[in-house]
């Protein structure tokens, strides 16, 4: 059985890649990576903001410190499966993640203040925390896509995954309707992100290099935001 990890710490790096890249990128990864346990699968997510929505507002303001809280499943969502609640924080360039996982009733009613966590641990300390500084948080966004896992053969902590058909809705906020939504990439478009404990090995730093495929921001639920804002996305692309 496989082991889920709650806790993570590590550089989160994306980049957006056309399928020519992509083919010449996972080519080489055959020598160096292999598919995760799950390989493909689908994965959904509700946001959870403040009604004046000022998590993500103060995320695209690309702060030296952000959190984020989200409710994520694998798959639509069958009736009374359970659900991993995630808080994400990121400090300059370092991700962690601590997640708890319980029903999808019992998520509902944690967040909205109508009940505890069924147990209690560090994690759900640290949850217990953001939920009291931000009060009353409400569904705010979907977000579901695609993804391709890979991890390395040699080095546990490097990961490389790739996200299609990445999807958003402002209605049937809910994990229970499945991938569809208004479209965060233009056709032929994946969001690759590499999360590495360290620096990037020197085989995947040339073939960037040589694909002419760089870092840049992107933000989901920032994306999901400004789309159905109407604002400007400066540096990053998104086609409704």
């Amino acid at each position: 059985m496989k082991t889920v990890q709650n806790t993570f710490m590590r550089y989160e790096m994306k980049y957006l890649v056309n399928s020519e890249q992509r083919r010449a990128i996972t080519e080489l990864m055959e020598k160096y990576m292999t598919l995760d346990e799950f390989g493909r699968s689908t994965i959904c997510n509700v946001y959870y903001d403040t009604p004046d929505m000022r998590l993500v507002r103060r995320s695209i303001e690309k702060p030296i410190y952000k959190e984020k809280l989200r409710v994520r499943c694998y798959g639509a969502l069958p009736a009374g499966d359970r659900v991993f609640i995630e808080l994400k924080k990121k400090y300059d360039d370092v991700v962690f993640k601590r997640r708890v996982s319980m029903s999808a009733e019992q998520a509902e009613k944690y967040i909205a203040g109508k009940s505890d966590a069924p147990k209690q641990n560090q994690i759900v300390s640290e949850i217990d925390y953001f939920l009291a500084e931000y009060k009353t948080l409400i569904p705010a966004a979907f977000i579901g896509y695609e993804r391709e896992a890979y991890f390395s053969k040699d080095d546990p902590n490097l990961r490389i995954t790739f996200d299609d058909n990445i999807v958003y809705r402002d209605y049937d906020i809910c994990l229970c309707k499945g991938l569809c939504g208004k479209a965060l990439l233009k056709p032929g478009q994946s969001l690759m992100e590499i999360k590495v404990s360290t620096a990037l090995p020197l085989w995947l730093t040339n073939k960037l290099s040589e694909q002419k495929v760089f870092k840049m921001n992107f933000s989901k639920y920032g994306n999901a935001y400004k789309a159905m804002m109407g604002m400007p996305r400066e540096g990053e692309i998104i086609c409704a």
